[in-house]
C-alpha cells in the first residue's frame, strides 16, 4: 500500500535537488519513504510475510525485486538510509532484520549506492526531542509535519527520511 503526501522538505535542506533518497524501516512489514527528484515525499509499507508455501528465502527475493522496482521507477537512487536496530523483541525478528539488511547492503554495494544505518535513538531524538520516545510519539511527530502514515513502520521511515534531509545525511 502506498501513501503519498504533498508535504515537501523545507527549501534548501537537501544536498541535491536531483538526488532520490530512500529511507527504510526494515522488517517483515517494511516501512519506506522516498524523496523524488522533484522533492516530493512518497511513503508506504510493504509486507514480506512468507506464505505457508514459501521457501525460507522467498521474502528476501521479493524484497530484492522490490528494491529493483522502486529504483527503476524513481530513475535510480542517490542514497539509502535504514533504521539501525541493535536489539529486537525476539529471535525471529532479529533473523528477519539481518536477512533484509544483508540483501540491502549487498544490493547497494553492487550498484555503488551509498547506504547508511541510523540508530533508533538518533531518529527518535530528531523527531520528538527524546531519544527514548515511544512509537506513538514518533507517529504524532510525523503527523505534525503533515504526513499521514498508516502505521509505525511508515512513520519510522518518514522520520528517517526527514532526518536525512534535514541533517544532510548526518553531515551537520
Amino acid at each position: 500500500m502506498t501513501h503519498q503526501s504533498s508535504a515537501a522538505p523545507a527549501a534548501g535542506t537537501a544536498t541535491s535537488a536531483e538526488a532520490v533518497w530512500l529511507a527504510l524501516d526494515l522488517g517483515t512489514t517494511t516501512g519506506w519513504a522516498l524523496r523524488t527528484r522533484e522533492r516530493t515525499i512518497v511513503s508506504g509499507t510493504l509486507s514480506f510475510r512468507p506464505s505457508r508455501y514459501d521457501g525460507g528465502g522467498m521474502r528476501y527475493l521479493r524484497f530484492r525485486s522490490w528494491l529493483e522496482e522502486i529504483a527503476a521507477n524513481a530513475g535510480g537512487l542517490g542514497a539509502v538510509w535504514f533504521e539501525e536496530v541493535r536489539s529486537h523483541a525476539g529471535t525471529d525478528s532479529a533473523h528477519a532484520y539481518g536477512g533484509f539488511l544483508a540483501i540491502l547492503s549487498a544490493w547497494c554495494e553492487q550498484r555503488a549506492i551509498p547506504y547508511q544505518g541510523v540508530p533508533v535513538g538518533t531518529l527518535k531524538r530528531h523527531a520528538t526531542g527524546k531519544g527514548n520516545a515511544g512509537k506513538p510519539a514518533v507517529m504524532r511527530a510525523v503527523r505534525e509535519r503533515g504526513f499521514e502514515p498508516a502505521d509505525y513502520n511508515e512513520a519510522d521511515a518518514l522520520a528517517l527520511l526527514l532526518w536525512a534531509i534535514e541533517t544532510r545525511g548526518g553531515a551537520r
